[in-house]
């Protein structure tokens, strides 16, 4: 059994959100889905987008750090997109991290603490080739660079071009990719467990 934290993405936690936190726990997993949107959701990524800018990305990634101040160090620091923020940052900086699930997105490490990922705490980024928020904002270039540079690293790319893929309730969904990604998800927290 892995405790996982998993941080939602810019639509909010959404349904199909909690269906993957859901598949984690049939598999034997403890989750815990903080809400920095505090109950919102979003019908596109636009307004998502639009709310986050308001409320400031920073002030987000503070909810989501207070968030898991209460809970064991000794957790999987999820994040999806916009919610790898929070999850990168506890993982790099936050001492007991087990692993990391970056999910469509990824920050340069020079972003939190010293830059450095911390020694021991594996990493898996999962995203599509050709998203162009993923690929094309700068989330693959630190990927790769975080992957390699971490000896327990991992960079999975799948076809298409659709930005949040994984989440079964947006209409970006992708099942045939959404499996394989859970698979591989499920795979690591068994490992790190």
């Amino acid at each position: 059994m892995t405790e996982v934290v998993l941080f939602h993405h810019v639509q909010g936690l959404t349904s199909g959100l909690r269906e993957l936190a859901g598949v984690l726990e049939a598999a034997g997993h403890v989750v815990h889905l903080p809400d920095v949107f505090e109950g919102r959701t979003f019908d596109d990524l636009e307004s998502g987008i639009a709310h986050a800018r308001e409320v400031g990305f920073g002030a987000l990634v503070e909810r989501g750090v207070a968030a898991a101040a209460g809970l064991p160090a000794e957790v999987v620091y999820a994040g999806y997109s916009l919610g790898v923020m929070p999850a990168q940052q506890l993982a790099q900086t936050r001492a007991g991290a087990r692993g990391a699930l970056l999910l469509e997105g990824c920050v340069p490490a020079a972003e939190f603490g010293d830059g450095v990922w911390p020694a021991g705490v594996p990493v898996q980024v999962h995203g599509a080739e050709e998203d162009p928020v993923f690929a094309g904002d700068g989330d693959l270039a630190a990927a790769r660079e975080l992957t390699a540079a971490v000896p327990d690293g991992a960079l999975f790319l799948y076809p298409g071009k659709n930005h949040l893929f994984a989440d079964s309730s947006l209409a970006t969904y992708d099942p045939g990719a959404a499996v394989l990604l859970t698979e591989r998800v499920l795979r690591f927290l068994a490992r790190v467990g």
